[in-house]
């Protein structure tokens, strides 16, 4: 299926379906990952999630060191099953690996979806981008959801939301959490045709291991419309994103 909010997420891609990503990506050009609560940026968007949701009275935070305190009704309140916490690169891999299976239902629609659409940080790139209803995320590629909601579950410092592969690639690269490692647990971001720039990002995944041949294993929603097992050349990747874990 193709999706508006981030490049193609299927392990085949025509060039139509690549020129469409790339036109969202224009659309796109100002969406990030939210890091616990994290400023959004963009010239479009002065306030950040943190302050706007407080405005809700639903998160309270400082964005001082890209930090947030969250009581668990606050954590709650923004997205997360839990307050942002130390968590091993463990835990995240085995909840990816439970979710293994799981498929489309009517309409594309996910769970990953619905968590999504949820949280204020939606409402508030919704609002960023051209003021749509976050109800237009329903049913889109859902990847980068995926992704997002498996920080979201465990409570991962750092780990980024968004529905746009892309920008989120870029906060990483921005916030000094980017680079070429394969480790367990990392944020891993593919371009099929190859590439190595960011802005050619079509897909995204969590790292189970490095296997030690050119490829690494990985755990990725929206493949086949599914979340799935996958070892994956080191050709087709453009980086890697790291998020704060538990030493």
């Amino acid at each position: 299926m193709t999706g508006r909010f981030n490049r193609l997420s299927m392990d085949n891609v025509t060039a139509e379906d690549k020129a469409v990503g790339a036109a969202v990506g224009a659309v796109l050009a100002g969406a990030v990952g939210l890091a616990l609560i994290n400023p959004l940026a963009g010239d479009a968007v002065a306030e950040t999630t943190a302050q706007a949701a407080a405005k809700n009275g639903s998160v309270a935070a400082s964005a001082s060191n890209g930090s947030a305190t969250l009581s668990a009704a606050e954590a709650r309140a923004a997205g997360y099953k839990v307050p942002p916490r130390d968590v091993a690169p463990d835990e995240v891999i085995k909840l990816a690996e439970k979710q293994v299976g799981i498929s489309e239902g009517p309409g594309g629609q996910t769970k990953y979806h619905d968590w999504f659409v949820s949280t204020p940080h939606a409402k508030a790139t919704a609002k960023r981008d051209g003021g749509f209803s976050v109800k237009a995320y329903n049913g889109a590629q859902w990847c980068n959801m995926f992704v997002s909601w498996l920080g979201a579950q465990t409570g991962v410092k750092n780990m980024g939301w968004d529905a746009y592969t892309v920008q989120h690639a870029s906060w990483f690269k921005d916030s000094g959490r980017w680079g070429q490692k394969a480790k367990p647990g990392s944020v891993v971001f593919f371009d099929w045709d190859r590439g190595s720039s960011i802005s050619a990002i079509d897909h995204v995944g969590i790292v189970v291991k490095d296997n030690g041949d050119g490829t690494v294993k990985t755990i990725e929603g929206n493949t086949n419309n599914k979340v799935e097992k996958k070892n994956r050349s080191k050709s087709l990747i453009v980086g890697y994103g790291y998020p704060d874990y538990k030493a």
